[in-house]
């Protein structure tokens, strides 16, 4: 039997959530075609609380919520503790070919809940009322702490990072808690990366077809909560704790000098299709929060793969987004977020829009516009591939980048052309709109998609255990197992490996725009061909600490980066013009044939050329001093040799007056600290990258 149900007080309609106060918890939801809201409380006023966090609910008061302003459904409950959980039963018409979806007998997720207890899987997943309070100190959000020309994204997954981590305590791996330990923050700075890029840690939930499978949604593009950090994540509970937890961590991790960036995924949730199950938003306002094919009809417009858009363009929709946006600035501390699928989010009705409301009010937005906004620009339909095309201060993840460099290290380049314009910062992407090649961020890897072991052992995807008959992720990997399929003891084999992953690892940090790495590629982490292991929440998945026979790539990673942190003139601010930067001096930049002149538009016309030089001055800079003053750096040859056989290149001597010197090698031949004069003629091993430095 039911209890009878309370009456809330007033409360107020503003700030949407659960607000908690000493004296009473507010309680906002929006819901405008709704009849009626009540507000079902566990261990609240009047329940017998839980013996422990996680059990099922084990009573519930009923607050009838009777204030309704602007749409928002509001009430104010006394005596309601912190970590109480909670939920909404939503009342109206049912008339799904309408688009209304109401009904009292499901438990809704608060959009606005700053933590979930439970799991929808285990049917426990409830809402929790949290105070907001945490000792910061002296870290304050106001601007990203790193330049972009500074800056190196390290992508990674909270779980699978320290999962098997031997340094982290055994209770904190796989948690927030264990990648704020000393052992991941030293790995870390002593790597060379700036920016920590966390792959989903919005609240997400697990898709029932993957339920049935005994699988889970391990890489986490299926959000149920924006406001709140998954609580899975956590190591001191989930009532609450991992909000203290997550806040701890970027803590942590700012104060050593390393920023965090959030994967964000508001394309779309974790309701799905329509028939799909009513979590959170489709039982408040179905119509509004997902976008339609006709504004008529209740057909869900599906731009991401998964079964529904969410419409940015709704007021509410968008004030959501805007809201958690700012939330994760200004409460948690983040430094920026990248948006998954971001073209869905940029639609006017069905349509693509540079103008949308949702890139309009970010980029007048106060805070957010400060902060740092990388864009994923496609989407999964025909017309939402939009790279180059977002707007200032946007930066996107540049594919054409990946698939040229991929394409150029497994021989099927036609030439060198795209190559160079890669390398140089894809000036034809991004300098029409007075972006630097800072818009680009640079990959050869990232979370979707083979490893950079695996780019290099396999030639076809391995997904059969992800229980779709290896028909789920790409079939066109540009990938090249350099003669074998998978794991192999040939020596010839695994060293050319090595080298291929190396080259590729080099061309990344050293190219203009803005590098982002995959952890644990810097240590041959392999998913075993498995190219698309979004539901692998197990030893595929996770990276393992213990393999050490691919630490060479850590090595050549590590003093790349710190190469490139040491020298601003392999990180410039702005696009080279092959110009003096100064007069009477040296061409910015000189691309160099394998005879040590210039390159010529016939030399850029020739698909049969694997070998290009990139001479890059450091006698003056292009970007001045922070007072205009001149700022002078050494000057670097980067010579790039894909061809299968042993080459020869020449050192020019006019753009090259003095002697260099070796500072990175994937030629054996050539090693590191070896000195070679202007004008000589050297050999190049087969596939291999030399790097010199000039000597004053």
């Amino acid at each position: 039997m039911q209890p009878t149900p309370s009456t809330a007080w007033p409360g107020r309609h503003d700030p949407l959530g659960a607000t908690w106060h000493e004296e009473a918890t507010n309680f906002a939801v929006w819901a405008p075609q709704a009849t009626g809201v009540q507000l079902c409380l566990y261990d609240g006023p009047g329940d017998t609380p839980c013996d422990r966090p996680g059990d099922k609910y084990s009573a519930e008061s009923h607050f009838d919520l009777t204030e309704h302003t602007l749409g928002i459904w509001h009430g104010a409950v006394p005596g309601v503790p912190v970590g109480a959980r909670y939920g909404f039963r939503v009342d109206g018409p049912r008339e799904p070919e309408r688009g209304l979806r109401f009904d009292p007998a499901t438990l809704l997720i608060d959009p606005y809940a700053r933590a979930v207890a439970g799991s929808v899987a285990s049917g426990d997943a409830a809402s929790v009322v949290v105070r907001d309070e945490f000792d910061w100190g002296e870290d304050t959000q106001v601007r990203p702490r790193v330049a972009w020309s500074d800056t190196v994204l390290y992508e990674l997954h909270v779980k699978g990072f320290t999962k098997l981590h031997p340094g982290v305590p055994e209770p904190l791996r796989g948690t927030y808690a264990g990648l704020a330990t000393p052992a991941v923050v030293d790995y870390l700075r002593d790597l060379g990366v700036t920016t920590v890029e966390l792959l989903p840690v919005h609240q997400f939930a697990d898709e029932p077809r993957l339920v049935a499978h005994g699988l889970t949604n391990y890489w986490g593009y299926n959000t149920l909560g924006f406001f709140a950090p998954h609580n899975a994540y956590s190591a001191s509970g989930d009532r609450g704790q991992q909000v203290a937890e997550f806040k701890a961590m970027v803590k942590a991790l700012h104060e050593a000098g390393l920023e965090v960036v959030l994967d964000v995924v508001f394309n779309h949730t974790a309701e799905g299709p329509a028939d799909g199950p009513t979590l959170s938003l489709r039982g408040l306002d179905d119509r509004g929060y997902y976008k339609r094919v006709r504004a008529d009809e209740d057909e869900y417009f599906d731009v991401t793969g998964c079964g529904n858009t969410l419409d940015a363009g709704d007021p509410a929709a968008l004030r959501m987004i805007l809201d958690s946006l700012r939330y994760w600035v200004d409460a948690m501390h983040v430094d920026g977020f990248r948006f998954d699928l971001a073209p869905a989010l940029t639609r006017t009705g069905t349509a693509v829009d540079m103008d949308s409301h949702l890139l309009a009010t970010i980029g007048q937005d106060p805070v957010l516009r400060r902060v740092k906004l990388i864009a994923e620009p496609w989407d999964a339909s025909p017309d939402g591939h939009l790279l180059g095309r977002f707007p200032p201060p946007w930066v996107e993840w540049n594919d054409r980048y990946r698939d040229t460099v991929r394409d150029f290290w497994r021989g099927h380049s036609p030439g060198t052309a795209d190559v160079a314009s890669r390398l140089a910062g894809s000036s034809d992407l991004y300098a029409d709109d007075g972006r630097s090649p800072c818009a680009s961020v640079n990959f050869v890897t990232a979370h979707d998609g083979f490893t950079l072991r695996d780019l290099v052992s396999y030639d076809r995807k391995h997904n059969e255990a992800n229980r779709e008959g290896n028909r789920d992720g790409a079939d066109h990997n540009r990938s090249w197992n350099c003669g074998v399929e998978g794991d192999t003891d040939d020596p010839g084999v695994v060293a050319l490996r090595h080298r291929q992953a190396a080259n590729l690892l080099l061309t990344l940090c050293l190219s203009a725009g803005v590098p982002m790495l995959v952890a644990g590629d810097e240590r041959g982490r392999t998913q075993r061909g498995n190219n698309n292991a979004y539901c692998q929440d197990n030893e595929i998945s996770w990276l393992d600490w213990q393999d050490d026979d691919w630490l060479d790539l850590h090595r050549t990673v590590r003093a790349a980066l710190r190469l490139r942190r040491e020298h601003p003139a392999l990180r410039q601010r702005h696009y080279l013009a092959g110009e003096p930067a100064r007069a009477g001096g040296p061409k910015d930049l000189v691309w160099v044939h394998p005879d040590g002149r210039e390159m010529t538009d016939d030399d850029w016309a020739d698909p049969g050329l694997q070998t290009m030089g990139m001479l890059v001055s450091g006698d003056p800079l292009r970007a001045p001093g922070p007072r205009g003053e001149q700022v002078r750096d050494a000057s670097f040859l980067l010579w790039l040799h894909a061809d299968a056989e042993p080459g020869k290149v020449a050192l020019p001597s006019d753009h090259w007056p003095g002697p260099g010197e070796v500072v990175l090698s994937t030629d054996a031949g050539r090693p590191v600290g070896e000195r070679l004069s202007a004008g000589r003629r050297i050999d190049v091993g087969a596939r291999s990258v030399v790097v010199l430095r000039q000597i004053s």
